[in-house]
């Protein structure tokens, strides 16, 4: 029996002795090795769709059309970055394709942030790195901060999602997403901001609620 505080880590990939092993058998055909990399991606897929696409109820479809190209292509793919970070860059395509989609047939792309020069309760904040997820106090806000998601531009939206909420490192946000580390901080900066705007208008003005700016480090 091992003692305490020397426990091995559990796998990473139950039944795999490491990833590349697990890659191995995707690229000879395992169904076995199909069904490992399901169960460990398929529902963080279809929660970072859901978050990038403006119809949830397409979610489903546009998840599957990602794992098609990732069985398509496993053997393609060369590790030149994580399977995780891979597999998240084809979600991230695969949402910004449906996007634009629903640009050009079904309602036109919403802009960034609303037109505007007063000044307002975000100029006052004194934290601007701090994560609007930070702000989100109970189930309420929560949905609130959901549903302002939905107004970012895709382009900053993406960058918040995984860093936010799949708390991914700025490093394979840049892996996913095939931009430096300084556009990744950038994405964030900005697209935190609007989504705080976009939090500000939507709760302060009819429900009174106020933020309370606390110092945090990212």
């Amino acid at each position: 029996m091992p003692e305490l505080g020397n426990e091995v880590a559990p796998p990473e990939w139950p039944g795999w002795p490491d990833e590349g092993c697990l890659l191995e058998s995707l690229r000879s055909g395992s169904e076995s090795a199909y069904e490992a990399l399901l169960e460990r991606f398929q529902l963080p897929v279809f929660n970072l769709v859901q978050r990038l696409i403006d119809d949830s109820s397409e979610a489903g479809d546009v998840t599957q059309d990602v794992f098609l190209k990732v069985f398509r292509n496993v053997t393609a793919f060369r590790g030149q970055s994580s399977l995780k970070t891979w597999i998240y860059r084809i979600a991230v395509n695969e949402a910004h394709n449906r996007r634009r989609w629903f640009g050009r047939h079904k309602r036109a792309e919403v802009g960034l942030e609303a037109e505007g020069d007063g000044l307002g309760y975000l100029d006052h904040l004194s934290d601007a790195a701090r994560s609007p997820y930070d702000l989100a106090l109970n189930e309420e806000w929560r949905s609130a901060i959901e549903k302002a998601l939905e107004g970012l531009n895709p382009v900053f939206r993406s960058a918040v999602v995984l860093r936010d909420l799949e708390d991914l490192s700025y490093e394979e946000i840049a892996d996913v997403l095939d931009v430096s580390l300084g556009t990744v901080k950038s994405r964030i900066l900005r697209g935190r901001e609007s989504l705080r705007k976009a939090l500000v208008e939507q709760l302060e003005p009819s429900r009174g609620l106020h933020f309370t700016p606390q110092t945090a480090a990212d």
